[in-house]
């Protein structure tokens, strides 16, 4: 086995065995409650830059396939895991989760103790770490020189490494009911699966598009999909939302959009001392009490109490949502407005399906649309 080591910008050093590829990474470190679902999970965008501590004791049970990623790569700077399963048992494996690590380039480590890292993190806040294997694993001050040199989260402009470099098309499953406008902050592939299955055309567009680029699309809607980094340096998503309200075209934001649309409604944001990330994670609906379990990531929130009326440039808003864990607001409704956001992933990949009847909603929005007079897309 190669030597590997997780080192903390405190200085706290966790040591284990090398997993996927052997060198070194450098990134924000932060838990992920799910039991299962890793594989989405590495694929998720909104984890890029972020060195992922599973906290389920044993990964890698279903090995890797060909069909579950939710975009183009694995996005995690690097991954912590307890126990590796030494041998994948499915029949959709393709591969180990290692050789899958080591295919494209992530730096693991293996053989610690998570459940004394993820305590750690919980009592001091998620902070920059380094997983460094084989030649990279020198002097341990070193190396916590290394990670104080690296960027810090807070601050972090990362939508634009993550997006699309050109606009394409997902088609309705069937006959189009609607054409959607979609931002891609960090969109995973479930989302516009989950709306193809609606009847929703959606036409992906990279993070830097205008208002125009938005109009020839020609949408019935527009959505703010999940991503990475500080909502706070997205100026150019607040700039297009606050277009898109002006407008009156339906919206629905998510995770990172779900940012994006309280800061184009004048809330701030701020970070989380460890944030949210699992498949676990509970959220009560404010109007109805109706408590759904979430998939979430994101490591900053918006600014907000349950059930809080606000002014905005746009009319009066609402918190409709948040957790009962830590009173973090997980939803924002427009009144006046046809828009809404929720701070967790209805797509739900992995994850459960409490929060898919979000995108039925976001239907009903766009169905009052054309009641309004629009007329319907041929």
């Amino acid at each position: 086995m190669t030597m590997a080591a997780l080192v903390l910008e405190d200085g706290r050093v966790f040591r284990g065995d090398a997993f996927g590829a052997v060198g070194a990474t450098l990134g924000e470190v932060v838990f992920c409650t799910g039991m299962t679902g890793y594989q989405e999970t590495l694929t998720d965008p909104s984890y890029h830059r972020q060195i992922v501590v599973a906290t389920a004791p044993q990964i890698g049970n279903t090995g890797w396939n060909d069909e579950d990623d939710e975009s183009r790569r694995i996005w995690v700077a690097g991954y912590v895991v307890r126990d590796p399963a030494r041998v994948p048992s499915n029949w959709r494996s393709r591969r180990p989760l290692d050789a899958a690590l080591a295919e494209q380039g992530v730096v693991g480590i293996s053989g610690l103790d998570t459940r004394s890292l993820t305590r750690h993190i919980r009592e001091l806040g998620a902070m920059r770490g380094g997983v460094f294997s084989g030649d990279a694993l020198a002097d341990p001050d070193v190396l916590v020189e290394r990670v104080l040199a690296s960027p810090r989260m807070a601050g972090a402009d990362l939508a634009g490494e993550v997006t699309t470099d050109a606009n394409y098309v997902i088609p309705a499953a069937g006959e189009r009911r609607f054409r959607v406008a979609a931002l891609d902050l960090g969109i995973k592939t479930n989302t516009p699966r989950m709306m193809a299955a609606r009847g929703i055309e959606t036409h992906v567009l990279p993070v830097d598009a205008t208002i125009d680029d938005v109009l020839a699309v020609e949408p019935d809607g527009v959505f703010l999909a999940n991503g990475p980094g500080d909502p706070a340096t997205a100026e150019g998503p607040v700039a297009l939302t606050r277009s898109v309200l002006e407008r009156r075209i339906p919206l629905f934001g998510i995770c990172f959009g779900h940012q994006i649309l309280g800061r184009a409604l004048g809330r701030g944001t701020y970070k989380l001392r460890y944030g949210h990330r699992g498949i676990n994670i509970p959220v009560i609906d404010v109007a109805s009490g109706r408590v759904a379990i979430t998939a979430q990531n994101h490591g900053f929130a918006l600014e907000g109490e349950p059930g809080e009326r606000f002014d905005t440039p746009f009319g009066a808003a609402r918190i409709s949502h948040y957790c009962p864990n830590d009173g973090c607001v997980e939803g924002v409704r427009a009144l006046d407005v046809p828009a809404f956001s929720v701070q967790y992933h209805p797509e739900a990949a992995a994850g459960p399906h409490d929060a898919a009847p979000l995108f039925d909603e976001f239907v009903g929005l766009m169905e009052d649309g054309r009641g309004d007079g629009s007329a319907e897309k041929s």
